[in-house]
């Protein structure tokens, strides 16, 4: 990816919205892996937020690194369906885990709990549908669900977005919502269910 043109004086610095743009994320993103400590970043005399280039290469590095890629998991014909939960919070973790077993018998539900797992997990078990939060340690749900969907491996999976965000809240990711279902969480018990049978369904049809 290339370089963002930087003055003389600022070298060694990005502002939030050059980090975004060089990472494709969204500025909150950004904002939320300061905030984390993921990135050193600290504060103009006049208030402006300025991040250690420095940090953002080691950042970019480690990610290039990764987890080492695993085998997809060979999956027979009569093989239960997968859905692969992409989500931090235990709280959101536990209660989907109590849906599929309540509305969806037979289902087989992994958990991955950032959105670098996340990724490396979807690589792994090619699953039929995906539950994506947004707000993702590591990358964010947008980020994660333009990646999926620039491999074609994924092609046939189904997305199911989750989040705590209102509609104002999910605009500075409305670039990679389009299409996708977007169950806000305190709707999460009355709307996830139908969803989800719905996104698996889908994936029985034959493209």
């Amino acid at each position: 990816m290339a370089e963002i043109p930087m003055s003389e004086d600022a070298r060694d610095t990005y502002s939030t919205l050059e980090v975004a743009r060089l990472l494709g994320m969204a500025v909150r993103s950004v904002q939320m892996m300061v905030d984390r400590g993921e990135l050193e970043a600290w504060k103009t005399p006049g208030g402006h937020r300025r991040i250690s280039r420095d940090s953002v290469e080691r950042w970019r590095e480690g990610r290039r690194s990764g987890p080492a890629r695993s085998q997809p998991i060979p999956r027979p014909a009569s093989a239960a369906r997968r859905v692969l939960l992409i989500e931090d919070s235990t709280h959101y973790q536990n209660l989907v885990s109590l849906l599929v077993k309540q509305h969806l018998p037979g289902v087989e539900l992994h958990v991955a709990d950032d959105g670098i797992a996340g990724l490396a997990l979807a690589g792994q078990l090619q699953p039929d549908v995906l539950i994506v939060d947004i707000l993702l340690p590591g990358i964010d749900g947008a980020t994660l669900i333009t990646s999926l969907r620039s491999h074609p491996q994924f092609s046939r999976s189904r997305l199911v977005v989750v989040t705590s965000l209102d509609e104002a809240g999910r605009a500075p990711y409305a670039f990679a919502l389009e299409g996708v279902p977007v169950v806000h969480k305190p709707q999460l018990v009355a709307q996830l269910p139908g969803l989800l049978k719905a996104a698996l369904d889908a994936t029985a049809t034959p493209a």
